[in-house]
């Protein structure tokens, strides 16, 4: 309904234009550009951030933002001369305009070799549409181009650039007339610069890993052409020079390795005069949702010697210690997601340790107890977040992130933190009883991980010892419906035939039980509850050849070190919780109330006292015997059952 007063708006705008001076148009596009500077904030933002990237380990903060205001000046003045180009003669262009190298291009023309020139958005770029019809010496010249929105814009556009020779390519309709044109000996031009989205080369420029259209490398090699990288850029006022690079020969390479190529060549052309980039384009863009790489088709390609600047993700830990090490296996699909993922982990001052054993995690940060205005301020001493992924359900952990204005943030929705969010992935999980571990590693695979769920199996109970270290948690910080009352017989029974000597672990919460239990034990009893800090209790478990426990965190925690576990469930339900591998024992007997996931039983704690003595002791002795298959009796409905329960 708007498009033809839009076309006419802009038709009586270019046509004033074209009447005025080229000096003057230079002269008024600087002050329009420096006012574009003061008034368009977001854009002066978007284009401080890529200078920031593109030079922040090179450059002061004052020189960066000397860049991007002359930047803006330098655009102004380009974007108004560009449609006095439009009517002015070649050859009084060419007054202004300084060649240099361009024998490269005149040679093929001269021989007839096809050529694809890519350029970018440097100087004045339009420049090229009429430079080289002016020496094609009677080839074909042509470009590729995306079509405007509004169609009466698009239709002029494509009139004035063919009105020179330069025929116009779509890049909807395909490239058949583009292999055609150079299999005939003639050039085409090819912007490359631009985020290519879904469909393009992950590929390194300026260090940072950009979405690249490998339509250049992929023409050139389609047709033995020769790639010539090109720019224009801005040498004085009103002046500008045209720089032929020398041409990339087709030898063979891959598409992917001409693509890589043609990046350098590029990071080159703007080094000249950084100020002469079309910065606020969003160059480094974080694709959505997939922001992890290995699904991409073309995929990612790092050339030898490859330094690369990091992506960095911050990973809003769990609260819980047992969420924490569930959630371990989503971390390393999102680390192994990217080769320039940098993963910070935010995580209570509690759960520190757990992270420093899982080498993903390139950074810590200890989250502050105070207030979620502490936390994001924290978040922002940093060195800023490109994604923050906050695996916890609560208000506050979406909170911090939100006001740490880290640009995009991951979560499930829920707790009224929707407007926090904005990638906010659907819930697709398997109908049904859902492991913890596989909901986590399904909100990787959302943001493009390549899920492959592997769980290293426990290690075996180590014969060789004279004595064996058990270690037993007979607490559960949760509530007292998960603490199963059998413990010290079974302790008592396997420390009467074997030489073991039991250690029990637990919150200060848990000393009356555990004081029972190594009174019944004496001397074969060590009693760590309420003495160990997370860190030690990682190094002593470490060294243990087995825990029984309830379901708790410390089992799995036992799981991520390959401590073979026995575990007894009652209120909760293994399928959502339990211990993931080979090698681990788990005992519930269902019963009509269960799972019913309440701290405290108002029953007769059925669930638990269905679980015999017997059974558990009976396991203990298979797993130190070594009778592995005999054992694994008591676990096969469960792993029957969880195996049907895998990511969508």
């Amino acid at each position: 309904m708007f498009d033809y007063p839009v076309y006419l708006f802009y038709r009586a705008g270019t046509d004033l234009l074209t009447l005025l001076p080229l000096r003057f148009l230079f002269a008024m596009g600087q002050i329009s550009g420096a006012v574009a500077w003061l008034v368009l904030p977001q854009y002066r933002k978007l284009a401080l951030r890529n200078v920031r990237i593109a030079f922040g380990d090179e450059f002061s903060e004052k020189q960066i933002r000397w860049i991007v205001r002359r930047h803006f000046k330098q655009l102004g003045a380009n974007l108004l001369c560009s449609v006095k180009f439009t009517r002015m003669p070649t050859e009084k262009i060419l007054e202004r305009v300084r060649l240099e190298n361009f024998e490269y291009v005149e040679n093929c023309f001269r021989q007839k070799q096809p050529f694809v020139l890519f350029s970018s958005h440097i100087g004045s770029w339009e420049f090229c549409t009429r430079l080289f019809p002016h020496f094609s010496h009677g080839q074909r010249t042509a470009t590729i181009y995306q079509r405007i929105r509004n169609p009466h814009i698009d239709r002029h556009v494509r009139e004035a650039r063919s009105q020179f020779g330069l025929e116009v390519f779509e890049r909807s309709e395909g490239f058949g007339k583009a292999i055609g044109l150079l299999r005939s000996g003639g050039g085409i031009g090819i912007l490359m610069d631009q985020h290519a989205g879904d469909g393009g080369l992950w590929t390194p420029f300026f260090g940072r890993l950009a979405s690249t259209t490998a339509l250049p490398a992929l023409l050139a090699r389609r047709t033995h052409a020769k790639l010539i990288g090109f720019a224009v850029h801005t040498e004085g006022f009103a002046r500008w020079r045209a720089v032929a690079e020398r041409p990339i020969e087709n030898s063979g390479e891959s598409i992917e390795s001409l693509t890589a190529r043609g990046n350098e060549i590029l990071e080159k052309q703007v080094r000249r005069a950084p100020e002469d980039w079309f910065w606020v384009h969003n160059r480094w863009k974080t694709p959505r949702p997939n922001f992890l790489l290995a699904k991409y088709k073309r995929g990612v390609l790092l050339p030898e010697n490859t330094r690369l600047k990091p992506f960095r993700i911050l990973i809003r830990s769990s609260n819980w210690l047992g969420d924490a090490v569930m959630s371990v296996p989503a971390v390393r699909a999102i680390k192994g997601g990217r080769p320039d993922a940098h993963l910070t982990v935010a995580v209570p001052g509690k759960l520190a340790a757990l992270w420093k054993i899982v080498p993903e995690a390139d950074e810590i940060i200890v989250l502050p107890s105070k207030s979620v205005f502490a936390a994001a301020r924290l978040f922002r001493q940093k060195p800023p977040f490109d994604v923050a992924i906050v695996f916890p359900n609560s208000l506050r952990s979406a909170l911090e992130v939100f006001l740490a204005g880290i640009p995009r943030r991951v979560g499930l929705t829920g707790h009224w933190r929707r407007w926090l969010l904005n990638q906010r992935p659907r819930k697709t999980f398997a109908r049904g009883i859902v492991h913890q571990t596989y909901k986590y590693l399904e909100l990787a695979s959302t943001m493009g991980a390549k899920v492959e769920p592997h769980f290293p199996p426990a290690n075996s109970i180590n014969g060789s010892r004279d004595q064996f270290r058990f270690a037993l948690c007979p607490g559960a910080e949760y509530g007292p419906a998960k603490r199963w009352p059998r413990f010290a017989e079974v302790a008592q029974e396997i420390a009467a035939p074997f030489p073991v000597q039991w250690i029990l672990f637990g919150t200060a919460g848990d000393a009356d039980v555990g004081a029972k239990i190594a009174e019944v034990l004496g001397e074969k009893c060590l009693n760590r509850i309420g003495q160990t800090t997370l860190e030690e209790l990682i190094d002593e478990l470490g060294d243990c050849d087995l825990l029984l426990t309830n379901d708790t965190g410390t089992m799995h925690l036992a799981a991520l070190l390959r401590v073979p576990t026995v575990s007894i469930f009652g209120s909760t339900e293994p399928l959502r919780t339990g211990p993931l591998g080979q090698g681990h024992r788990i005992f519930r007997h269902h019963v009509e109330c269960s799972p019913c996931f309440l701290r405290e039983c108002p029953l007769d704690f059925r669930c638990m006292h269905a679980v015999t003595s017997a059974e558990v002791i009976a396991a203990i002795q298979q797993m130190i015997s070594g009778q592995a298959e005999a054992a694994k009796s008591g676990n096969v409905a469960f792993t029957a059952a969880f195996r049907n329960h895998k990511p969508v």
